[in-house]
C-alpha cells in the first residue's frame, strides 16, 4: 500500500496516560486531547521529512480511519503531523 501525495498512513497507538500527580486517565477522558500518539506505517509519495517508522504526534481532528486489507488505519494529511520524535 502506497499513499498518494502529502497523504500519510499510521497506526494509533493506545498508550496509559498518567498525570504528573500518578492520575491516569481513562480512554474518554484522554479522547479529549486533540493532538494524538501513532507510528508512521507509509509516508506518501510527496512527504519528504517523515519516514516510515516515525512516532508522531498528529491533530485527530483532520483524520480518517479506512480498512486496508481487513485492518483500520487512520489516514493523515503531512501538514497534521505537530511533532517527531
Amino acid at each position: 500500500m502506497k499513499p498518494i501525495g502529502k497523504y500519510i498512513i499510521i497506526e494509533i497507538n493506545e498508550e496509559e496516560i498518567k498525570t504528573e500527580s500518578g492520575i491516569i486517565l481513562s480512554g474518554e477522558e484522554a479522547n479529549q486531547f486533540r493532538y494524538k500518539k501513532a507510528v508512521v506505517i507509509e509516508p506518501g509519495s510527496d512527504v519528504s521529512l517523515i519516514s516510515k517508522g516515525d512516532v508522531i504526534y498528529y491533530d485527530k481532528s483532520n483524520s480518517f480511519t479506512m480498512l486496508i486489507n481487513d485492518k483500520p488505519y487512520t489516514v493523515i494529511r503531512e501538514h497534521d503531523v505537530v511533532v517527531v520524535e
